[in-house]
């Protein structure tokens, strides 16, 4: 079994270890433990504590390391508290139990998505309030719930409130993915999530008949057309090498619903699909695309949004951008490559940006397997103290920012 704290083990790692035991697994989250947790370290840290309780039972908490000017805006460091579920046959060792192997890797839910950086963003924080730095800009840390499943009842909720606006925030980091390679990835936007369902209705009969019109034949060519469209983005991606998977718009058949006995034609049948809407697609013509391959299908075909972000949004990684000169040229002084791309999937950056907050997604976790969500979830403890350190640089040089006209 996984002690405490092994003798010798550095105490961001103990810590880092102790967060991680805490069960913030949808779809019930301990989020009692975790608020708690935070505070503790926040009263330790000497930092203020603000809890908003956005919907019941879910809180954000806000730790905040006051800047010299109020007058400038602040730096945000976001996070989310909760974890996705696991299959605890199919892990290596007990997902809650953070264990640390002899090698130095860490095995837990939530040690890359993303319980990683937000320990990294404390340590970096204690760090340099020992040293006896201030800076001009203030430092919010906000640890949300909820992303998980949407960020419905977390940070879509949050960013409405005043306890929001009062933050004033400038500029924000918030959650990446890891890298295998040297480099390191940044993010500056993110896909558009549409879920979508395709309902057709047809002539019922029965099961041995060759009947016309029928749900089935209808949803196969609507089926048919929208995984052409896939193969031919799939292509596009893999014929060439300088684009990424966030560049281009995914689709997959997640669910197929109909039918009501084995030997009866169904009168309605409906697939749902995931699409992931690269962030140049007019969605506009998208979604008349899609409504075009309906109509095609023949009478009786619709289509419904169950997720539909509309909303879009592109950070500038242009070097003549304040924020990314600043991230960039730190990550340059400590000879850190960086590899700026589109998130290929959801996180919540996208409600930070459409405040008109600039939101880089960085999780500093270089030669690393991309292993959230998956099962033995893992981070070596070098790499979680090397991420101390990048966050330790990037503070102060993010916080020290000369005054902005954004700053009013």
């Amino acid at each position: 079994m996984a002690s405490e704290g092994r003798e010798g083990e550095h105490p961001s790692v103990t810590l880092f270890r102790r967060y991680l035991r805490i069960r913030t697994v949808q779809p019930e989250p301990d989020y009692g433990a975790a608020v708690a947790f935070l505070e503790e370290r926040g009263r330790q840290l000497g930092l203020g504590c603000q809890k908003v309780e956005v919907a019941p039972g879910r809180v954000v908490t806000i730790l905040t390391w006051p800047g010299t000017n109020p007058r400038l805006s602040s730096i945000l460091l976001n996070s989310h508290t909760d974890v996705v579920p696991v299959f605890k046959e199919h892990w290596s060792h007990d997902p809650f139990e953070a264990f640390k192997d002899a090698e130095g890797y860490i095995y837990a839910r939530g040690t890359q998505d993303m319980k990683c950086v937000s320990i990294q963003y404390l340590e970096a924080v204690r760090r340099l309030k020992a040293e006896g730095h201030h800076f001009p800009r203030t430092i919010h840390m906000t640890f949300v719930p909820d992303e998980e499943v949407g960020g419905h009842q977390g940070m879509a909720l949050f960013v409405e409130r005043p306890e929001f606006q009062a933050l004033r925030a400038g500029f924000a980091l918030d959650e990446g993915l890891a890298n295998p390679s040297d480099a390191f990835t940044v993010f500056y936007s993110e896909r558009s999530t549409w879920w979508v369902r395709v309902l057709s209705t047809g002539k019922p009969g029965h099961g041995s008949r060759f009947v016309e019109d029928t749900a089935v034949e209808k949803l196969h060519k609507v089926m048919s057309s929208i995984l052409a469209f896939r193969e031919k983005e799939r292509q596009r991606l893999q014929s060439n090498p300088h684009l990424k998977a966030g560049a281009v718009t995914s689709v997959n058949l997640t669910k197929l619903e109909g039918g009501v006995a084995y030997n009866v034609v169904p009168a309605t049948i409906s697939a749902i699909f995931d699409f992931r809407v690269a962030p140049d697609v007019d969605l506009k013509a998208f979604e008349e695309q899609l409504q075009g391959w309906c109509r095609a299908a023949g009478e009786g075909v619709t289509l419904e949004f169950l997720q539909k972000w509309t909303e879009p949004r592109v950070t500038s990684i242009d070097d003549s951008d304040p924020w990314w000169a600043a991230f960039s040229g730190v990550c340059k002084d400590m000879n850190l490559s960086l590899e700026p791309e589109i998130f290929p999937a959801a996180t919540d950056s996208r409600y930070l940006r459409v405040m008109g907050i600039p939101a880089l997604g960085f999780s500093p976790m270089n030669r690393t397997p991309v292993l959230l969500h998956d099962h033995d979830e893992r981070l070596h403890e070098a790499v979680f103290l090397r991420g101390v350190d990048i966050y330790t640089r990037l503070l102060p040089a993010l916080a020290s920012m000369p005054a902005l006209p954004s700053d009013g």
